[in-house]
């Protein structure tokens, strides 16, 4: 009771509130001191009492309702001070009314006659009075203006109106300026609020610290309304002691809270973290990245294939001097490629059938592959992906290979960035955890994950396309039906069959124009019933027909360019990746694949990855003498060449052959004043250095990088010179093959040579390019070279006959050993045989041993005499 009689220490003080907020009454007000009370027989008490549920309680600083409540806050505090004005209090006055919005309540103070409350608990018996009158006159207002829940409640320590950001919590936290108080007594105080979960006991602290205990409300508001009216309370405790009361709201979630519990679970948190992003990308960027791909495919990015462009292009652009001007591209003259007709007939085969095998297309560089099928591909008009393997060859790293196949598909939007900082943060987990967090992947999975994505926008165009052709299909059905009807109106017309009784309405010609109808002719139409149908088979063929020819008109095209197992850091995992994905599409049925490449060895990881069908072959070749011919008379006739071609430029252009980037670059070198002679040799001489430094290498070093030997290589390029043509097999079994065929599938990788093929079978060698032939004649002209090169093979096959003779030497040996044996009474022994042959096997060597000694003499004069 002493606590809450106001004593100030000055003869006057004058009070007013010190809320942050501005009160919606504020007084001024003298408070007498004791002696003065007396004196005057006026003694005053003071009480605060807190009202809740005023307000929302804020839960954190940018809470929504805080700011909604503050528009109904001076009418809230109003309400409740006319609820207040007539307390049946003897001296009842309001000194002050101090909202608490982020507690949800406002503080009132009041004061009242000294002797207003004779009870001896004088506190609880104003509250009574206080709660009776409130409900009397409607109940404590509230700011959604629903049924009142609100009450009050006597101050019984001292009101705390600090506005710092902590805002209110189910967990208050009760600090003891004094010994510790029992739970008990603590439970006590406190339950009179609201019910309490739990109440922690006073655990030891740093000196100077003061003791505590946790008190966990059931209810929010139960801990507002604590917090705001025990703060300050004195409790007395064992030995008579006092112990004060200090209440503040503790954070269900301590600072840096869930920052401390990620950090110290990092098995649990990364594999959760992997999934959740994983999650992430599959859900959100996955689509994303296939309508990209099908944009890509179906050219929704390209501004030129917009209507609105082309017309801007043909009515605007093109009349202007700098406009870009259309050029023509016709094909060429009928005839030039005529070798090339089964080709494409073997190709628009395969595009008119659902898709059950890769076509590969092989042949030479320049001989026609991406010509032919850009041809074949426009004249079906169908929507093409295009992937260069000779662009991702270059790629210098992972990331930048990814990054190529990626803008070649269309995948986007692409994170190369991540796969390095994923690669650090499975170094940390290893750390960590022990194992790394399986954040980065491997180079086979990125280009598993890309081509599968590609795959579903490949399904996305297909889909798009049928739903597009079924649209169209629907509204040529209405327009048709729609003139079938307005074809037999007209016809009724014709006949009389349709009549229209406005008219007759309007000419007022009788009672028939009340009918509206009059004698029509009866028609098909007015019959009582319908003919039986006549049993027949309804013809289904064309339709079904026109649906398959539909649905494959839909399925895009994917083209592989320059397949082939170059030379690149990657180039084994970009190959497999692309032979599985392409064999998936063609099994799913999804697309048709066509692949490019220079020779026929390169099909071998198709057909690993599609066992169970046949790639179907498309081969190229160099065109023959006379399309060639005809394809060079007829470029340079076209740019204005008017010099005539003698038979020894024809001889010369024919040394060219039929490889059409030779014949292109002969022609672009007459258009720009060369003769037909000076650019052939230009040609040839520039092979000879070419196939020098390719075929042989620079020096010894480099001549060990090569997958070939200079013994190897030399055998086949000085017979080509003399051939066009070798046969495969008894190159490969004699010297220095052996039966090597290793050797021979690196020159055709190398376009040293081409193999030619029968019926899948290898059986002859030829020049890698016509011109080869004229470029292999050139190099054996340089004696210098050719002695050098001969002087080579030759010691190596001589370091063969010596070793012959040596093991021909050592088992004679072991013959002679032999030989003390008797002989045999008919013909002669096994031994003798044996020696005999290995004595016609040491001559033979030795005479040709003794024949390359020779010609290696006779080698290095040549290399010894000047040069003429």
């Amino acid at each position: 009771m002493s606590s809450l009689l106001w004593r100030p220490s000055s003869s006057r003080l004058r009070i007013q509130c010190v809320s942050h907020r501005e009160p919606i009454l504020r007084t001024s007000r003298f408070l007498q001191t004791d002696s003065e009370a007396t004196a005057s027989g006026n003694l005053k008490k003071d009480t605060w009492l807190f009202f809740d549920s005023l307000f929302p309680i804020t839960l954190f600083h940018w809470d929504p309702r805080a700011s909604v409540a503050r528009f109904f806050e001076n009418s809230i505090l109003d309400n409740l001070k006319d609820s207040l004005k007539s307390l049946p209090i003897e001296g009842a006055e309001i000194i002050s009314i101090e909202p608490r919005n982020k507690d949800g309540g406002a503080f009132v103070h009041i004061r009242y006659a000294a002797n207003a409350i004779p009870d001896e608990d004088p506190l609880n018996r104003i509250e009574e009075i206080v709660n009776a009158e409130i409900s009397k006159n409607g109940g404590v207002p509230s700011w959604l203006g629903l049924r009142p829940r609100g009450r009050a409640w006597v101050v019984r320590g001292r009101p705390y109106r600090e506005d710092m950001y902590r805002f209110a919590s189910q967990y208050v936290k009760v600090e003891f300026e004094g010994p510790d108080v029992h739970e008990e007594d603590l439970w006590r105080t406190l339950r009179p609020y609201g019910r309490i979960v739990d109440i922690t006991a006073p655990t030891p602290v740093p000196a100077g610290t003061l003791r505590s205990s946790t008190v966990f409300f059931y209810n929010l508001r139960s801990a507002a309304i604590a917090r705001n009216v025990i703060h300050g309370e004195a409790l007395p405790t064992e030995g008579g002691k006092i112990t004060r009361l200090a209440l503040a709201f503790e954070r269900p979630l301590k600072a840096h809270a869930i920052r401390d519990w990620l950090t110290a679970h990092p098995r649990i948190v990364v594999p959760v973290a992997v999934f959740l992003f994983g999650t992430l990308t599959y859900t959100i960027f996955d689509p994303i990245r296939a309508l990209a791909v099908q944009g890509k495919m179906m050219n929704w990015f390209d501004y030129r294939e917009y209507s609105m462009f082309q017309w801007l292009e043909r009515n605007a652009f093109q009349r202007l001097p700098f406009g870009r001007r259309s050029v023509d591209t016709a094909p060429p003259a009928q005839g030039i490629w005529k070798d090339r007709e089964e080709a494409e007939t073997a190709m628009r085969s395969y595009l008119e059938d659902f898709p059950s095998t890769i076509s590969f297309i092989h042949g030479p560089q320049g001989s026609g592959k991406t010509r032919l099928t850009d041809a074949v591909i426009k004249e079906s008009g169908r929507d093409t992906l295009v992937i260069d393997c000779a662009e991702l060859s270059k790629a210098g790293s992972d990331t930048r290979l990814v990054t190529t196949l990626a803008k070649q598909t269309g995948y986007w939007p692409v994170f190369g960035f991540l796969n390095s900082i994923n690669s650090m943060l499975d170094l940390i987990s290893v750390g960590l955890i022990g194992k790394p967090a399986g954040l980065s992947s491997s180079l086979d999975s990125q280009l598993k994950q890309i081509l599968d994505t590609v795959e579903r926008g490949l399904v996305r165009v297909s889909s798009s396309h049928k739903q597009a052709t079924k649209k169209s299909e629907k509204v040529t059905k209405q327009r048709s039906e729609e003139q079938v009807h307005i074809a037999e109106q007209r016809e009724l017309e014709k006949v009389g069959g349709r009549h229209d009784g406005r008219v007759d309405v309007v000419a007022g010609t009788g009672p028939i124009s009340e009918l509206g109808i009059g004698d029509e002719p009866i028609t098909s139409k007015d019959r009582l019933g319908d003919p039986l149908p006549v049993s027949h088979p309804q013809p289904q063929k064309a339709s079904n027909i026109n649906k398959s020819r539909e649905e494959i008109d839909a399925l895009p095209i994917v083209i592989i360019k320059n397949f082939a197992t170059r030379s690149g850091a990657n180039s084994d995992e970009i190959l497999t990746a692309l032979s599985n994905w392409a064999s998936g599409l063609v099994e799913n049925q999804v697309a048709h694949v066509i692949v490019l490449s220079d020779n026929r060895e390169n099909a071998k990881r198709l057909a690993t990855a599609l066992p169970s069908r046949p790639l179907g072959y498309i081969a190229l070749s160099d065109a023959d003498r006379d399309s060639a011919l005809r394809f060079v008379m007829s470029k340079l006739h076209e740019s204005g060449y008017n010099k005539d071609v003698t038979s020894q430029d024809i001889e010369l252009i024919e040394r060219l052959g039929g490889r059409a980037n030779d014949l292109e670059l002969l022609i672009h070198k007459v258009q720009n004043g060369e003769t037909i002679s000076s650019a052939v040799e230009e040609r040839i001489s520039r092979g000879v250095g070419e196939l020098r430094k390719s075929a042989f290498g620079d020096d010894s070093d480099d001549a060990k990088s090569l997958p070939w030997s200079r013994e190897q290589v030399w055998v086949v390029l000085k017979q080509l010179a003399a051939k066009d043509e070798i046969p495969y097999f008894e190159t490969l079994v004699e010297f220095p093959f052996k039966g090597d065929d290793v050797a021979l599938r690196r020159m055709e990788q190398a376009e040293l040579i081409s193999v030619v093929a029968q019926d899948g079978r290898p059986t002859g060698i030829r020049p890698g390019k016509p011109v080869l032939k004229w470029v292999f004649k050139r190099l054996l002209e340089d004696k210098v070279f050719k002695s050098l090169q001969d002087i080579y093979l030759n010691e190596k096959i001589i370091a063969t006959l010596e070793s012959t003779l040596k093991s021909c030497e050592q088992e004679l040996l072991t013959l002679k050993e032999l030989g003390s044996q008797e002989k045999p009474w008919f013909g002669s022994s096994a031994t003798n045989e044996r020696a005999e042959y290995l004595l016609k096997k040491m001559h033979a060597a030795g005479v040709k041993l003794e024949r390359l000694e020779k010609e290696n003499s006779a080698l290095k004069k040549t290399l010894a005499s000047k040069p003429t």
